[in-house]
């Protein structure tokens, strides 16, 4: 497959914006501290963090992609329509953000079934994008692919093509992929090569981390010299710094959850401006993308 085309009448390459779209209480590194049993009983977010990005994206005209829980679809119905209401696309993003590398093939498959089934039912609006709980399609859970496949999906963005101590592969390929023998698109979030490994420059805890420059450049440099469309993701918590404190954290998940949140909106802002965006679908998937 070769590099996108697909740019504004600016010229400049689009890139995709995505949301993953789960409350603070829901990510992966609190799993040893939070039971999902008692989920109901936090104070939820993240329906007014994301019609705050919801807002944001409008004033500067971008369509995104929005990876959605089935747990939390199911409690804020209103929000998917407000999302495909907005010209957004609706993707899946698991139900209750179990991690693929935990599941069975089984039970893969009736999360999957399960999640798209509601998304579709509340939208109006057909799903064919999923994206794994912290990125965890490894090497040993290619089956995956096939699965989602099956059940009607047409491209996963679910891999970081790094080495990580939660998730990556770091010998998969930068860029779009053909997997479940050509059914299936997978489109790994965009890194950046510096010193012989691949660097993440697609958003989360990295857009935190580093300065907001190398964000800028690194992004610049793969839409410049890759000739290729970005991917970048954020969650609705990162531009919330008054979300309550979970207490019992280790000295790593503090840092890399509750690092730099005051900070993130404001780039966003930048990232918005500086770069053009647009959905997964309609850059991957459409004619003048890839096909």
């Amino acid at each position: 497959m070769g590099a996108p085309v697909v740019t504004l009448d600016s010229g400049r390459m689009c890139n995709a914006m995505t949301v993953d779209v789960e409350d603070y209480f829901q990510v992966s590194a609190f799993e040893p501290h939070v039971d999902r049993a008692t989920w109901d009983n936090f104070p939820k977010r993240v329906e007014d963090n994301t019609l705050r990005i919801l807002d944001l994206f409008a004033r500067h005209e971008v369509r995104a992609t929005f990876f959605m829980l089935g747990w939390v679809a199911e409690r804020h119905p209103g929000l998917v329509k407000k999302i495909v209401e907005s010209g957004h696309e609706l993707a899946s993003h698991g139900w209750e953000h179990i991690r693929v590398n935990t599941q069975t093939p089984e039970a893969f498959r009736d999360d999957i079934e399960r999640t798209r089934s509601l998304l579709q039912d509340l939208s109006g609006e057909p799903v064919i994008g999923y994206r794994a709980a912290s990125y965890s399609i490894g090497t040993n859970e290619a089956w995956a692919w096939d699965q989602l496949a099956a059940a009607g999906y047409e491209y996963s963005s679910s891999i970081v093509p790094i080495r990580h101590d939660l998730y990556g592969i770091p010998g998969a390929p930068r860029f779009p992929f053909s997997t479940a023998g050509g059914a299936l698109l997978e489109i790994p979030i965009t890194t950046v090569p510096l010193a012989g490994r691949n660097i993440n420059c697609g958003g989360g805890g990295w857009f935190r981390l580093f300065p907001y420059a190398f964000s800028r450049w690194a992004l610049a440099r793969v839409n410049r010299l890759d000739g290729e469309s970005g991917i970048f993701y954020f969650h609705p918590w990162e531009i919330d710094p008054d979300q309550p404190r979970q207490q019992q954290l280790g000295v790593k998940t503090r840092f890399r959850h509750y690092l730099n949140l005051d900070r993130t909106y404001s780039r966003l802002e930048k990232l918005l401006t500086d770069f053009s965006w647009g959905r997964m679908d309609e850059i991957f998937l459409t004619e003048g993308g890839r096909t």
